[in-house]
């Protein structure tokens, strides 16, 4: 059976139908199912989120000044970026100016947590998509050395004696038959396409990352006093500013602090500059005919815009938010989530009710509703708590399926950079332009723009490009906070409305942030100074979303089309592109079993 969606996409029902679940490597529980034709090219798609969080209930009634507390863990792993979203919707209901110190403070946390996530992503979550550890032993650590100086020649540790260490502990790490996140691998697949020297630098960066990701995230420690989760406040941030006292005195902020701080800002723009960006480059060149996985992002793409220019920094240098439709770069569409014509959500496939009958309405995030009703639909195999084969045309997700004006979207740092770029965002458009030369020279392609950043690897790469743009901005917040301690302004939070005695009877607000996997969302109404209704639309649930009521597919879904596959049984290309969003379903941790057990199957029927 083909079905035409509304959206452009063909899908076809019959042929194998291949089931994964769980999807992992990411944050949370994600089921996916396709069908393959005759030439194993996937021609149905169909992601069913199967966790529900039930946050929104559990707030309800709740002080919105602790909002940001539970909405933090939503994610432990994107950590800090709810509670920024939550403390700027209620900042915005009771009409809170944070002062400029508190701004900047925040910023720097938001760009840490967003330059350590994409590099988590990619070196822990994603590289092995691409990369075959196995391969690695097989590689010349000279050429290797080779390789590396010609994409990353700043890079320190280059030498091909350190990569030949690095290939000796690997070789032991294997010959012990321990292969822990290695074990289960498609390891003989021919999907990957790298030679032993790329795949051994890839796996030394790995364990590089592996190191320093842990810390980076000590600015967070010294912000917000702990990572994951650490601490915010409505009106500002909870550190203060004393430049002659010690951590015995009470600040946390001193000369002392604020020096280790620029360090790890520095060693981040390092990293990021000659050793994450080059690795992605350098990568996506041996993988120059695979440009699947576009779905949505040549088409649709949507983000609410972050990074406001402070005082010194050029509003060119900021990223716009916007809306792009049907591919139609020179035309970018102003983005207001307070309007309740452009941002609505529907459960016409999703495991809710909205209660009155009427299945195929969307609600506006402020009128919006969270009330369970799970399901299977009269074609599902299986039973409710064993799930053999979804029925798409019924409910099928625990992810509701949110529309701009009605049209599905992709968000992310790709659709960020496609929005920046057809901006003419000077830095960004600097960014794409030199990765793409490089790309082109190494892979002997000539691709553009608007024919590379829509694919999978365009996806990738944008994470990586993004990455290095926070590292730079970081540093820049950096500078104007010192320069306006230096000034004599030590402000960091304003408490004049933290009374809720100073708070109008009834409030409404909205909070937006560029998260590590695109725009996020949340919306708040206070009603006697408690929460009466509070929702979150986070970035997978832009993405990850099921189809609506006419019919159009989301982002996962789209992305998956037309894609050709290896070995329908060893799902690479799957997982390849869907981890390129790195979906973020809830909280969740990588369980490995040492002695083998099976954790995940893939059906093909």
């Amino acid at each position: 059976m083909t079905i035409q969606t509304p959206n452009g996409f063909s899908l076809d029902t019959s042929g194998k139908r291949i089931v994964v679940d769980p999807v992992t490597r990411i944050e949370g529980h994600m089921r996916c199912e396709v069908n393959v034709d005759s030439n194993n090219v996937i021609r149905n798609a169909v992601s069913t989120g199967t966790m529900w969080r039930g946050l929104e209930v559990i707030l309800k009634g709740r002080d919105p000044r602790d909002a940001w507390a539970f909405v933090e863990r939503i994610c432990g792993v994107c950590t800090g970026c709810h509670a920024l979203t939550s403390v700027r919707a209620v900042e915005d209901a009771l009409d809170i100016r944070i002062p400029n110190n508190a701004f900047l403070i925040r910023e720097i946390m938001a760009k840490v947590l967003q330059w350590h996530d994409h590099v988590v992503h990619f070196y822990h979550l994603h590289a092995l998509d691409w990369v075959n550890p196995v391969n690695a032993l097989k590689a010349d650590p000279k050429a290797t050395s080779q390789l590396q100086q010609m994409v990353g020649p700043d890079h320190p540790n280059s030498s091909p004696g350190y990569f030949r260490d690095v290939q000796n502990r690997l070789k032991k790490f294997v010959e012990s038959g321990q292969l822990g996140i290695f074990k289960n691998g498609y390891w003989d697949n021919p999907a990957y396409k790298l030679p032993p020297e790329a795949d051994l630098m890839a796996v030394t960066h790995y364990l590089e990352a592996l190191d320093f990701q842990k810390e980076i995230v000590k600015v967070h420690t010294i912000f917000g006093g702990k990572n994951p989760h650490p601490n915010y406040m409505v009106g500002g941030v909870p550190c203060a500013i004393n430049m002659d006292g010690n951590m015995a005195a009470g600040a946390p902020l001193n000369m002392e602090r604020l020096n280790f701080v620029k360090l790890k800002l520095q060693e981040a723009f390092a990293f990021s500059k000659n050793v994450y960006v080059p690795d992605v480059i350098a990568i996506a060149s041996f993988y120059k005919g695979w440009l699947y996985g576009g779905g949505l992002s040549g088409l649709n793409v949507m983000d609410y815009g972050d990074y406001e220019a402070v005082q010194g920094r050029k509003e060119t240098d900021r990223l716009p938010g916007g809306v792009i439709l049907n591919g139609k770069w020179d035309e970018v569409h102003p983005i207001d989530p307070r309007d309740p014509e452009q941002v609505q959500e529907f459960v016409t496939h999703s495991w809710y009710s909205y209660g009155d009958g009427n299945a195929d309405k969307g609600l506006h995030p402020w009128d919006g509703v969270t009330q369970p009703k799970y399901e299977l639909g009269p074609n599902a195999k299986g039973t409710r708590t064993d799930i053999r084969e979804i029925d798409e045309s019924a409910k099928y997700s625990w992810i509701k399926a949110p529309r701009w004006k009605g049209n599905a979207v992709e968000v992310g740092p790709l659709a960020r950079y496609i929005l920046a770029y057809a901006h003419g965002v000077d830095y960004v458009k600097g960014q794409v332009d030199d990765s793409l030369g490089r790309f082109n020279a190494l892979a002997g392609t000539s691709l553009t723009p608007q024919q590379a950043l829509p694919t999978t690897i365009g996806r990738t790469l944008a994470r990586a490009l993004e990455a290095h743009y926070c590292a730079q901005m970081m540093l820049d917040d950096f500078d104007h906070l010192i320069a306006n301690i230096k000034a004599g302004d030590s402000s960091t939070a304003n408490v004049e409305k933290w009374d809720p005695a100073t708070w109008p009877k009834e409030a409404k607000g909205v909070g937006t942030v560029a998260a590590p996997r695109g725009g996020l969302g949340h919306w708040i109404k206070i009603k006697d100074g408690r929460i009466e209704n509070y929702q979150c639309v986070v970035p997978t649930t832009w993405n990850g979303g099921p189809r609506d009521p006419k019919g159009n597919i989301g982002a996962f879904e789209a992305s998956l089309m037309n894609t050709p596959m290896e070995r329908p049984e060893e799902p690479v290309e799957i997982l390849r592109t869907l981890h390129s969003f790195d979906p973020c379903l809830a909280c969740s941790t990588h369980v490995i079993a040492p002695d083998g057990a099976e954790m995940a199957r893939v059906t093909v029927r």
